[in-house]
């Protein structure tokens, strides 16, 4: 557990400034590939194309977005079996507002509403 907790706010001078033009180009291209979303207690998994051009893109923008944006954590699920690609973005209490103001104007229409809540099974 950290003593402190930082701000929601993007701090892009986290990110050189050679890279930053990079990350907000490769925010504009994941999210825009999203499938479908769905809300989780802590924040949003986002359906991505099994494809390996979109997870290199997922890594790269998880690499620089944790250093711009530190209260955020992420997990990056590949289903087997060629199955679905799904990314989350979680973080504490009050962060899904923060989430959807970031990147909600990426994503496309019909990725706005909910796929339903994500459950996990052993």
């Amino acid at each position: 557990m950290r003593d402190k907790e930082s701000p929601f706010a993007c701090d892009m001078t986290a990110i050189a400034p050679e890279q930053r033009g990079a990350h907000v180009a490769s925010i504009g291209k994941l999210f825009r590939s999203v499938q479908s979303k769905r809300e989780l207690p802590d924040g949003y998994a986002f359906e991505l194309p099994n494809d390996s051009d979109v997870l290199l893109t997922a890594a790269e923008f998880i690499s620089l977005e944790r250093l711009c944006c530190p209260f955020f954590g992420f997990r990056l699920e590949i289903e087997r079996e060629r199955g679905s690609v799904w990314l989350s973005l979680t973080g504490r209490d009050g962060v899904k507002p923060f989430i959807l103001a970031e990147i909600g104007e990426h994503l496309p229409v019909g990725a706005h509403s909910d796929a339903g809540s994500q459950t996990t099974t052993t």
